[in-house]
């Protein structure tokens, strides 16, 4: 979706439509940071998130991105006295596992949320089309988790669960970025579309979906989850989350967010000019680590 497609939303960094009936559609607004999941943008998602779960108008919502991108990650340069979006602990840790809260919270809804990616969708941005339950994607997007590289571990390590054990490895050990035809076959993703035909596309599969009534579908979606959860899904999350805290104190780790400090492009293009990726290649930058 380009910026110029995008309404004038004033401060909005997420903006409501209702493209078909029964969908509700939710865009990420801020284009020139590449959708950069911000505080205040994650405070306005859940919002609108929660007000769709709640409208019984809505049976299903879609999220996509403003711009050049679905979302960079989160964001490295944001102010820092921005609140989060729901209290989080000091204690060690506390980023990955409030982070984990928002994602399982999304997965609980009883309302099917449909992630439409296009261009980058990279760490953070991973995550948010991981708790959604339906993901469609540009044949040419790049999805990856670059901050394995040099920050920790993710956040939500939804590798093992949606690759497998050697896809995750490798995704793991390198930080590469899959293209969203490589994501269809990896489990990533449901289905790739050419990037022009791809809102289409997910309208018509939100469609379907809004033809089946919202309290069966509820349950359907039920199912998924609590088959999920008994294989332990939800209790790996949360574990590997705090192997994300350790990540925090290593040298690597700290001599990173040194350069951060920095400055966020030179410290992004130093980590990703070894690999000649992301930033460092042709193509849109990420605004994520």
């Amino acid at each position: 979706m380009d910026a110029a497609a995008a309404d004038d939303p004033g401060d909005a960094l997420v903006v409501a439509d209702d493209p078909t009936p029964s969908v509700r559609r939710l865009t990420l607004n801020r284009p020139a940071k590449r959708n950069a999941l911000s505080n205040a943008l994650r405070t306005q998602l859940f919002e609108q998130l929660r007000a769709g779960d709640a409208d019984p108008g809505v049976r299903v919502i879609v999220i996509r991105g403003a711009g050049p991108c679905f979302s960079a990650g989160y964001d490295l340069a944001q102010d820092s006295n921005e609140p989060l979006p729901w209290p989080a602990t000091v204690a060690d840790g506390s980023w990955a596992r409030h982070v984990l809260q928002g994602w399982f919270e999304m997965m609980d809804m009883a309302t099917p949320l449909i992630a439409q990616v296009h261009g980058y969708c990279l760490a953070g941005g991973t995550e948010l089309a991981t708790a959604c339950d339906l993901v469609y994607v540009a044949e040419d997007a790049q999805i990856g988790y670059p901050p394995v590289r040099l920050m920790s571990s993710p956040d939500m390590a939804w590798h093992p669960w949606l690759l497998g054990w050697r896809r995750a490895m490798e995704s793991m050990l390198t930080g590469d970025s899959m293209s969203g035809v490589d994501a269809v076959e990896a489990g990533f993703a449901n289905q790739a579309f050419p990037a022009d035909e791809l809102e289409e596309a997910v309208l018509a599969v939100a469609a379907r979906v809004a033809k089946v009534p919202p309290d069966l579908q509820a349950l359907n979606k039920r199912v998924v989850h609590r088959a999920m959860e008994v294989m332990g899904m939800r209790d790996a999350m949360r574990a590997t989350a705090d192997i994300n805290a350790l990540g925090f104190h290593q040298r690597s780790s700290r001599a990173y967010f040194q350069e951060l400090t920095k400055g966020v492009t030179a410290a992004l293009d130093a980590r990703d000019a070894r690999f000649g990726d992301y930033r460092t290649s042709s193509g849109p930058g990420p605004a994520d680590p």
